[in-house]
């Protein structure tokens, strides 16, 4: 019988991940132990590694876009069973109390716990998780797990920015055409929507890819738009993009942050934000967007780009991340 497992651990902020091989840990009363069968990797995880989310704990096993395959239960699970194939996303579990987890709005919640951040995640061959806080897949989520991962957070923020950027936004403008942007431009298109992609400058791999999505222009992050957007959404985690985007959007139009962590903001005129334009910020996702995201993709039948690595190749998929050598979303396969 398996004792130990392996995990890619992150001793401190700044430092690499060290592959190391641990007891395998016992699901406590509402927990169950997942066998990792892919976990993506995605822009929030250099976050973690860089030290820019004051809530991180070290040292942390990062991943938090997680397939796994129940192979030991707690006690009070619910319906979960041995061999149940179940996704694990960012929030990792919500108190229930506060006014926030009352209100429905579980993603503000006052004491949260966070995936790869305040409890290890799935850069592991194991991972333990709250069994209420496991997403349900379909069969076909379940049957192709390398591709379901990037779904887990990159599809569920991209979810909940396009919420976000409402249902009276026509033509929209995704800023930073990753992982995120490449599974929601899909999900606008098939809602009839013109998506414009812009990307970094001269990165014309990227801007290709997003017209092979359906984007109806694609450019870099400098240049303006065919035609004012009805709404915009930055990715890219660059602060210097806010007042870029409030350019480009209409009267009214808005402007939607769908990353956890962004570089400071510059000053801009108020004449940007003036005639009733909005920026807003999208923060973590509850349960309830996992769920109507995760049936939304299996209906469209998403096309998924992935980079396969191994485990012990994490540092090199996060390097790969960082430098935009990627086009969709790196995913680790134990």
């Amino acid at each position: 019988m398996m004792t130990t497992m392996h995990a890619m651990v992150l001793e401190r902020a700044g430092a690499p991940m060290r592959l190391q091989e641990r007891p395998l840990p016992e699901p406590a009363a509402g927990e169950v132990r997942l066998r990792v069968l892919a976990c993506a990797v995605c822009r929030t995880d250099l976050h973690v590694l860089d030290g820019d989310l004051p809530e991180a704990r070290y040292p942390i096993v990062p991943g938090h876009e997680i397939v796994g395959v129940v192979d030991a239960l707690g006690g009070r699970v619910g319906e979960l069973r041995l061999g149940d194939v179940v996704g694990v996303p960012w929030l990792w579990q919500s108190c229930g109390h506060c006014r926030f987890c009352l209100s429905s709005s579980e993603n503000l919640c006052d004491t949260p716990e966070f995936t790869g951040c305040t409890r290890d995640g799935g850069f592991a061959t194991h991972v333990l998780a709250p069994a209420a806080f496991c997403l349900p897949l379909t069969a076909s989520q379940a049957a192709d797990p390398e591709h379901t991962a990037p779904l887990l957070c990159a599809g569920l923020i991209g979810w909940r920015s396009l919420r976000a950027a409402g249902d009276r936004a026509p033509v929209l403008g995704l800023y930073g055409f990753g992982a995120a942007a490449h599974l929601i431009a899909q999900v606008a298109v098939a809602q009839g929507r013109s998506v414009y992609a812009f990307t970094r400058p001269g990165d014309t791999a990227a801007q290709q890819f997003a017209r092979s999505l359906g984007a109806a222009w694609a450019g870099s992050s400098e240049e303006m738009p065919p035609e004012p957007l009805d709404a915009a959404i930055l990715f890219a985690p660059a602060g210097e993009l806010v007042p870029q985007a409030l350019r480009a959007v209409r009267k009214g139009g808005t402007v939607v942050c769908g990353g956890i962590h962004m570089s400071d903001i510059p000053s801009f005129p108020y004449r940007l934000l003036w005639q009733e334009r909005r920026l807003v910020s999208v923060a973590n996702l509850t349960r309830q967007d996992g769920r109507e995201f995760l049936q939304i993709a299996s209906a469209l039948r998403l096309r998924v780009s992935t980079r396969r690595y191994a485990l012990a190749d994490a540092n090199t998929a996060v390097a790969d991340l960082r430098a935009g050598r990627v086009n969709g979303a790196a995913v680790l396969v134990p």
